[in-house]
């Protein structure tokens, strides 16, 4: 083991609770230990170099031998835990002060099945007959001195509404990987990362749910659509799909700052178009068993072309984790929402330890943190975005019922101009069933974006209103002419789906007086 020595920074806060582990046979795995160290204050003796495999998946033994053990050694020697121990028995952490874990690219990502192993127990059931597991979740249970390696640990820190260092067990670590296929993505989003704390992550959410024909698929809709509601509550314009597909490839995905949904097996839609790009500081994950069984290939799985497209955070599995045992995402987005750090918020939501999640991100990033600083009795900031507008709207009018703020909210967004704020208020009338109310906004809104896909963003919700309210005829010359003004874009081919879908509509018969 190595620790690297370099001119330490001004101390930032968390920094004295965590360690940054990589590998010392990998020289960017030691260069990006040092560079994230430095961007977050960490000191030279939290910085622990392991002489480990340079692979992504290892054994059990390895596993044990080249990181596990190593690491336990450096906690007692460094007096990082309390430690009591008795003859014959495991040795039980009882106070520790250490609580987050960097473990940076390079680190082996997964430990595959092992026959046997002295010690374990395995059960019936697909559960506890399994002894898989993603190498950063393994970590988080190091304190537990298990040789039970089949099934998983359960996480008492799952749940929790308090910051780990105010958590009452100490054998509980909060491990996060900082890994991506190249080394300039990983120094990308711990820059991006560092830099959005310090003004917040500002933009549209994107939530794909809708019947997956998947086992459990109710559970994770009920998931995602409980996002959707507390984006909502804080004013964040949030673009909800909800139907079995997925988005389109073509998809106006613009401005995106998050990104939730499930549930395909490889990466597709807009995010495989070259253009495509998050906004910095982005968190986007997608629910699939295996979204992060490699982090080394551009275009394999979710996570890894999440980070490679821009994204500073996401949550994956190395293994197939079932569903009753995957991090929960609406936990997830509310411990955010809350001021949480990116750790602290994923292991909240994840029901298990030593099991087969991944959180990929800097531990310590907090992406809402600077929404803690909100005044609710001060008047709009004279140089807050339209973004940060609806948020502090939302904000100081959420205790008022339902009809009146969002007259008010319409109010104040057509008086801003603020066109994000009033595509979200159409879209919350259309979920609702007010389809005539959504149209009025979304007809208000057409008229306030200049740019062409946020455009036909809108225009593809207003004519689904206008379908569902039985007038193809209306929708189907809306079609026609934003296609007429935008006949090239890649995303005119959804208005001519509907353009065919509208055509073959009957209208409605109308009314005798």
């Amino acid at each position: 083991m190595v620790v690297i020595e370099f001119n330490l920074p001004a101390e930032q806060p968390l920094a004295d609770s965590t360690i940054v582990v990589y590998n010392n046979a990998v020289p960017e795995s030691v260069e990006l230990a040092k560079f994230y160290a430095e961007k977050r204050g960490i000191a030279p003796d939290r910085l622990i170099g392991l002489d480990c495999s340079t692979q992504e998946e290892i054994t059990r033994e390895q596993y044990d031998a080249t990181i596990a053990e190593p690491l336990r050694a450096v906690f007692r020697q460094r007096h990082w835990w309390t430690v009591n121990e008795s003859p014959g028995k495991s040795p039980v952490v009882t106070a520790g002060s250490i609580h987050f874990v960097a473990i940076i690219k390079g680190v082996p990502l997964k430990i595959h099945s092992a026959d046997s192993y002295s010690g374990d127990q395995p059960g019936n059931g697909p559960i506890r007959s399994r002894n898989e597991a993603s190498v950063d979740s393994e970590l988080s249970a190091i304190g537990f001195y298990s040789r039970e390696i089949s099934g998983a640990i359960p996480n008492s820190y799952f749940r929790s509404f308090r910051a780990i260092s105010d958590f009452n067990n100490p054998k509980v670590l909060l491990a996060c990987r900082l890994d991506a296929p190249s080394a300039e993505t990983v120094r990308r989003m711990v820059v991006d990362a560092v830099a959005t704390e310090k003004n917040g992550l500002w933009g549209r959410a994107y939530i794909d749910a809708g019947e997956k024909n998947v086992a459990g698929s109710t559970t994770g809709n009920e998931w995602l659509t409980e996002i959707v509601g507390q984006l909502h509550k804080v004013g964040i314009p949030v673009v909800y799909e909800n139907t079995p597909a997925l988005f389109p490839d073509v998809y106006p995905l613009t401005d995106c700052a998050l990104y939730y949904g499930w549930y395909a097996g490889k990466v597709n839609g807009p995010f495989t178009r070259p253009d495509f790009r998050f906004v910095p500081g982005a968190i986007a994950v997608h629910i699939y068993s295996f979204s992060a069984s490699t982090l080394r290939d551009p275009n394999a799985d979710w996570v890894g072309p999440f980070v490679t497209k821009g994204a500073a955070a996401s949550l994956g599995n190395v293994y197939e984790p079932y569903l009753q045992l995957t991090s929960r995402l609406d936990t997830f987005n509310d411990r955010l929402l809350h001021g949480f750090t990116f750790a602290e918020s994923a292991y909240m939501a994840t029901p298990a330890l030593s099991w087969m999640t991944v959180m990929v991100g800097d531990p310590l990033y907090r992406p809402y943190e600077s929404w803690l600083q909100i005044d609710v009795n001060a008047q709009f900031g004279k140089n807050a975005n339209d973004w940060q507008m609806y948020h502090e709207f939302a904000v100081k009018n959420a205790a008022r019922p339902s009809p009146e703020f969002r007259t008010l909210a319409g109010k104040a967004a057509l008086s801003a101009h603020n066109c994000s704020m009033l595509e979200d208020l159409g879209s919350i009338e259309a979920l609702d069933g007010n389809l005539s109310s959504a149209m009025n906004y979304f007809q208000q809104v057409r008229t306030c974006y200049t740019k062409p896909d946020d455009i036909i963003r809108v225009v593809l919700e207003e004519s689904d209103a206008w379908l569902k309210l039985n007038k193809p005829k209306r929708a189907l010359d809306l079609v026609r002419a934003t296609l007429k003004s935008s006949p090239d874009i890649p995303a005119a081919s959804l208005l001519r789906n509907i353009e065919h879908e509208a055509s073959s509509q009957p209208s409605a018969t109308p009314k005798k007086p």
